[in-house]
Order: C-alpha cells, then structure tokens, then sequence
C-alpha cells in the first residue's frame, strides 16, 4: 500500500490508477457535453437566414470556431478510444496519462472555440464595434485561462511528482506528466 497524497488515504498502485482513470473518465464527461452543446449551436448557426448575412471575416471565424469544436470533441473522446483499445494490457499509468494529456488539449481547444463564438457573437451586436467585440472575447478568454489553466499551472509549479503525490515503480524511467 502507497500513502498517495495528504491525508491518510491508503491505496495500491493499482487502486491509485483505477480511483485517477474513474476521475479522468468524469472530468471528460463534464467538459465534453459543454464542447458538444456548443457546436451543436455553432453548426445550427449556418442553417439561419441570417448566416448568408455574414461578412468574410466572419465567416472566417464562424469556421475556424467550428474546427476548433470538432477538434475538441475528437481529442476529448480520444481517452475512451485509448481506454477501449488498451483494456486488460497492463497499460492503465499510460492510459491514464495519455488521456490526461488528451483532456487537456480539449479544454485548451474549447477555450478557443469559447473565444471565437463569442467573437463571432459580438462582431454581430450593432451598438459594439470590432475592436471592443475582440477586446470583450479576449478579456474573457483571458479570465477563463485564470480560472482553467491558471491555478493548476500555480499548485504544479515546481512538483515533479506523479498526480496525487504517488509515485508509480518506473519512475526512473518516466519523465513527469
């Protein structure tokens, strides 16, 4: 049995990675039902009267919105398809740490896509104009890396260790997640 953080929380090495694997799987699931419901409306978006009203830049930004969801939606389902094809292989620390690398390459892509809709959204309000709509998107792209990315960048800095404290045996031959 492995102390595996604060507290005195007891589990095996494989307990560890299944408890790490269940949260990843949860996490997942949050954020990609926010990803999907986005695009979902961005791909609604097109079929509107007012779509064909839309300037070139616009357009721009409505499909490189759109690319941005699909990415998203693909790089946060990826974890399953890993889960599903290395099932059984002894492989859960590499799962595991795939799909996490993979989640967060989605919540980086879903802050984009957050930022273009709202971009696309507020280029559209007559009484804002271009420059404030993209001063607006920016602003609250850059308030949601403070809450995303920010804080867990701050408790990461300088911890070299595996998630939750633990470590796992190879560690000699892994470099950190």
């Amino acid at each position: 049995m492995a102390r595996t953080g604060p507290g005195e929380r007891r589990e095996s090495e494989g307990e560890r990675l299944d408890r790490l694997w269940g949260e990843l799987l949860r996490e997942v699931r949050v954020v990609l039902a926010g990803v999907q419901l986005l695009f979902v409306f961005l791909l609604a978006v097109a079929f509107t009267p007012l779509f064909t009203a839309l300037g070139d830049v616009d357009r721009a930004v409505y499909v490189a919105c759109l690319l941005l969801g699909a990415t998203a939606i693909g790089v946060l389902v990826a974890p399953v398809g890993i889960h599903r094809m290395v099932t059984g292989r002894g492989l859960k620390f590499e799962a595991a740490r795939w799909g996490s690398r993979l989640t967060f390459a989605g919540v980086v892509l879903l802050l984009g896509m957050v930022g273009l809709a709202l971009l696309l959204v507020l280029r559209s309000v007559p009484a804002i104009s271009d420059t404030a709509a993209l001063v607006m998107a920016a602003a609250l792209v850059g308030a949601l890396m403070l809450c995303w990315l920010v804080p867990a960048a701050v408790m990461r800095r300088g911890d070299r260790s595996e998630p939750d404290g633990g470590s796992h045996p190879d560690d000699r031959r892994r470099s950190a997640p």
